[in-house]
This record gives structure tokens, sequence and C-alpha cells, in this order.
């Protein structure tokens, strides 16, 4: 795989990678940046996100799930002084539908983190990642009602 990122002037780039996609890069103001594109953390907090996303919808599409909705949240915490590195993580899944299963939901999660996400397990050599879902049930009307909570923790399922 390759990328590269191409300077646009101030702090303004234009990045792409073998697939060809443009994807503009720019920093806040405050230093020199013009504010008109994804800041280079962004992109990895993005990269884990749509990684593992795309792992588990794959999974619950294939066990059969009648997912409706799917969103993927991952929140990282940093480093206080320079570089600023991400210190730990919390990855978030809600999956909306109809009679979701909870062990299948648990199951595409586990694959993605120990087996088939390349950025969750990179990350995950070097930060703690937490894992945590919320299953939520269409209604008649079609509102969304919780049904369950829950957090897969790697360790604790090899118990």
């Amino acid at each position: 795989m390759d990328a590269k990122v191409t300077w646009n002037g101030q702090m303004s780039f234009d990045g792409t990678s073998d697939t060809g996609f443009h994807l503009p890069l720019d920093s806040d103001p405050s230093v020199g940046g013009g504010n008109s594109g994804f800041r280079p953390m962004e992109l990895l907090a993005t990269g884990v996100a749509g990684c593992t996303a795309m792992d588990v919808i794959s999974i619950l599409t294939k066990k059969r799930q009648n997912v409706i909705g799917f969103e993927v949240r991952v929140h990282l915490d940093r480093a206080v002084e320079h570089p600023k590195v991400f210190t730990s993580a919390v990855i978030d899944y809600e999956i909306k539908g109809q009679a979701i299963n909870e062990a299948a939901v648990r199951r595409a999660i586990e694959l993605s983190a120990i087996r088939y996400c390349p950025a969750q397990a990179m990350f995950g050599q070097l930060i703690p990642i937490r894992l945590r879902y919320a299953i939520y049930e269409q209604t008649e009307d079609g509102s969304h009602t919780l049904t369950v909570r829950g957090e897969f923790i790697p360790e604790a399922e090899q118990i």
C-alpha cells in the first residue's frame, strides 16, 4: 500500500492512495491552517472505525441478522504532552434492527477484534481498547428501543 500527501499551501494537503481517491487534510487556524480538511489523527480514528465497521456489518449480514441501522463510534484519549499519542480507546457499536441476536453481535465484534481488522489489531498492541455495544429493536412506529447494552472483553472471553 502506498499513500502520499501533496502540499497546497499553508497547512493544507491533498492526500491520495493506491485507490486514487482524494482526501483533504488541514489543521486548525490557530496553528496556521484553514480548517478545510481532516486532521491526520482524525484519519487514524476514522480508519479504525471504518475497518471494524466493515468487518462487523459483513459478519452480521452473513449471520442473517436484520440490521436496519449501524454505527461505530471511536473515542481516543490522547497524551497531554507532545507528541500527544493516543493512550486508550473505546469503540462503541450501535446496532438497530429487528430480532438482533446478541450472541451474533458479540461474535462479530470478537472476530473483528482478534482476526480481521488490522487497524484495531495494530492499535490493540499499543493501547488498551474497550469494545462496547448497544442493540436497539425497531418498533412498529419506526422508533428504536434499547434492548441490550454490553461489552466484549477479549481477556475475559478466553478464560
